[in-house]
């Protein structure tokens, strides 16, 4: 099987296979400079445990400290993102209350390392990507879903009360109206309506996605982490602070070695080398 027909949630001969530190997480990291982080327990519909909550800020912080990642894919086992958090354990933490807010912490912990990775996330979305899946996405710089892919956030149906932050990251992507449409209503929409809502950014056939997302991936490794790094820090603070967020990036810019190479190489017509 070629790297370009290889499914996303198999690691090919060549790639590193990491310690996540939870069952159900896996990653490894290509020569290609992607890294892939797999949700990874099918049977229960790769359900997110408290463990693998706990797991990947760690997960993360040390992907991002590699000088040879340069992409990260997020992703779920077997045809499925995420149904969400596992309810059978949420139960038992809604059994105390004191326990609910560690959890809900844990969960929003998670979620913001993977808003704050230094590089670029495309979470890569098969069949239903629900509740908590469908936050971890949303906390993806971008997303790519199956045209049979179906998304939802969820805590209507349960009574839970998400904490503020993935609720504000959710109503900054897809508008106040449509958020609130989402989470009102519990209801997971066909991935056409997500990319309409603006909840994804690209919707293919089966057949084509995993190949298109590491396209992409791949892509992304080849420009300017200067430039992304500057974009990033501008988009994730508000608009008042965004000038202050990217001043360092444009100052070191000036002297960094990006623009240089990236304006020698679009003068000598080849691919600049970052």
């Amino acid at each position: 099987m070629s790297a370009s027909t290889r499914p996303l949630d198999r690691p090919g001969p060549g790639d590193a296979e990491l310690p996540t530190g939870a069952d159900g997480l896996r990653c490894w990291v290509g020569e290609d400079r992607v890294a892939t982080v797999l949700l990874d327990r099918p049977k229960r519909r790769n359900a997110v445990t408290g463990a693998m909550w706990r797991a990947l800020p760690d997960l993360l912080a040390g992907l991002g400290g590699r000088s040879d990642v340069r992409a990260l894919l997020l992703t779920g086992a077997e045809g499925t993102f995420s149904a969400g958090a596992d309810i059978a354990e949420l139960a038992e933490v809604y059994a105390d209350p004191a326990s609910a807010d560690a959890y809900h912490a844990q969960n929003v912990a998670a979620e913001e390392a993977l808003a704050a990775f230094p590089r670029p996330t495309l979470a890569v979305v098969r069949g239903a990507c629900v509740g908590g899946g469908c936050q971890l996405a949303v906390a993806c710089d971008l997303r790519f879903a199956a045209e049979d892919a179906r998304l939802g956030i969820t805590p209507a149906r349960l009574g839970v009360v998400y904490p503020a932050a993935p609720t504000l990251r959710l109503a900054a992507l897809v508008g106040p109206a449509r958020a609130k449409y989402l989470l009102f209503s519990g209801e997971l929409v066909p991935a056409a309506r997500a990319e309409r809502f603006g909840l994804l950014d690209e919707v293919l056939p089966p057949a084509e996605l995993d190949a298109r997302a590491r396209d992409f991936a791949r892509l992304l490794t080849h420009r300017s982490p200067q430039t992304i790094g500057a974009v990033k820090a501008a988009l994730s603070v508000a608009p008042d602070a965004a000038a202050a967020a990217i001043a360092p990036w444009e100052r070191a810019s000036r002297t960094a070695p990006d623009a240089r190479e990236g304006l020698a190489a679009f003068l000598e017509r080849r691919e600049p080398s970052f």
